[in-house]
């Protein structure tokens, strides 16, 4: 089996987390430029079994999607045409930055590492990705 992959795009940069191969067990990878993002996937499929991308939906509080919508569907176009095997699925993603910032005061993150914004999308990352396999697991 192979992982499942996170994004939790941006147009600056994107956090991204990563399951173990059994499915199970969503962990942060790291956040890469956007620019650099679908050459950073390709590399990283090349040497891990992936099974599914998982792309972070932005929607408003009245279920209308963002003003970033429009940025991530042309990554998922990019991101289809260039890795055309893997597949993708949209999964909600409102409140993950919000949860994030909570769980790095939960943690004890000092206030200089809570500011890092690429660690706030990475772990953005890992809660899409920790809800998306918990849906799953329901749905089953």
């Amino acid at each position: 089996m192979g992982r499942i992959l996170a994004i939790d795009y941006g147009r600056k940069r994107t956090g991204l987390a990563a399951t173990d191969t059994l499915q199970m067990i969503a962990n942060g990878l790291t956040t890469v430029p956007s620019g650099e993002l679908v050459s950073w996937l390709s590399a990283y499929v090349a040497k891990e079994p992936v099974d599914l991308f998982v792309v972070g939906l932005p929607k408003q509080m009245n279920n209308e999607p963002s003003e970033n919508m429009k940025y991530v569907e042309a990554f998922v176009t990019h991101l289809k045409r260039t890795i055309p095997d893997i597949p993708v699925e949209y999964y909600d993603e409102r409140f993950t930055s919000v949860l994030a910032h909570k769980a790095m005061l939960d943690g004890g993150l000092k206030k200089k590492k809570r500011q890092d914004k690429g660690l706030v999308d990475e772990i953005s990352a890992v809660i899409i990705l920790q809800s998306y396999l918990e849906n799953k697991k329901y749905q089953l």
